[in-house]
């Protein structure tokens, strides 16, 4: 399961890491978040130890939503060194997700 990402640990989970952070902006009912749930999670699985996986439900945590411009949902952005590398809009296939990070790595 990704990790949960929030507005009080933003700063610390993403922004200060040492490994590159794909974070999934998603809500419960976006229906193609839905669909990138699961791909979010085998992505973490099978990332750990080399990157960080997890997930910021907007509608709970909408301060790093907006100031990342997060619009439509699902997105998926990749941070590294504090800083936004990539980005995916819309569901997408895992390989998609996968490049990004191996872009990062």
């Amino acid at each position: 399961m990704a990790l949960e990402i929030t507005d009080a640990n933003f700063q610390e989970v993403v922004l200060n890491s040492d490994k590159p952070v794909l974070v999934d902006f998603w809500a419960a009912w976006c229906g193609p978040c839905r669909m990138v749930g699961p791909i979010v999670d085998e992505i973490h699985n099978e990332y750990e130890g080399k990157a960080v996986v997890g997930k910021v439900d907007v509608d709970n945590n909408q301060e790093f939503a907006a100031k990342y411009g997060v619009r439509n949902i699902p997105t998926v952005l990749i941070f590294k060194n504090g800083e936004v590398v990539d980005k995916q809009v819309g569901a997408a296939p895992k390989k998609a997700y996968t490049d990004k990070i191996d872009a990062a790595l």
